[in-house]
């Protein structure tokens, strides 16, 4: 994991996507391919954007960056969020993944503005 300022991940985010903007998670597969061993990939964090966020939500700034992880290291491993559906799935299984070890709740507040009204 590589934490970096909004002009990295936006120069990162041009360079590879093609959008000329900050963003907050960028995952990269480092094997070309399917994950086939034991290196995942680099996941990039915005620690400008990641701030933001967590003032918006009122959560702390190492919870929104434990979130950002999660949701880097699944779409290395094959999720997607392409669609509310998917990004639905998605985000329940990262609601999973950080209550787990924790054994309570995380505030829902953290998945504020992600997911469209239903």
């Amino acid at each position: 994991m590589s934490v970096v300022g909004d002009r990295d991940i936006r120069r990162l985010h041009a360079r590879y996507l093609g959008r000329r903007r900050a963003t907050d998670v960028m995952a990269f597969n480092l094997e070309g391919g399917p994950v086939t061993g034991l290196l995942l990939g680099e996941v990039v964090i915005s620690a400008d954007t990641a701030l933001r966020q967590s003032r918006r939500v009122r959560v702390p700034v190492a919870l929104e960056i434990d979130l950002l992880l999660v949701h880097g290291i699944l779409h290395l491993v094959g999720w997607d969020d392409h669609t509310p559906a998917e990004a639905r799935r998605m985000h329940e299984r990262e609601r999973e993944i950080l209550s787990a070890p924790r054994h309570r709740p995380i505030p829902a507040r953290l998945w504020t503005g992600l997911l469209p009204a239903s």
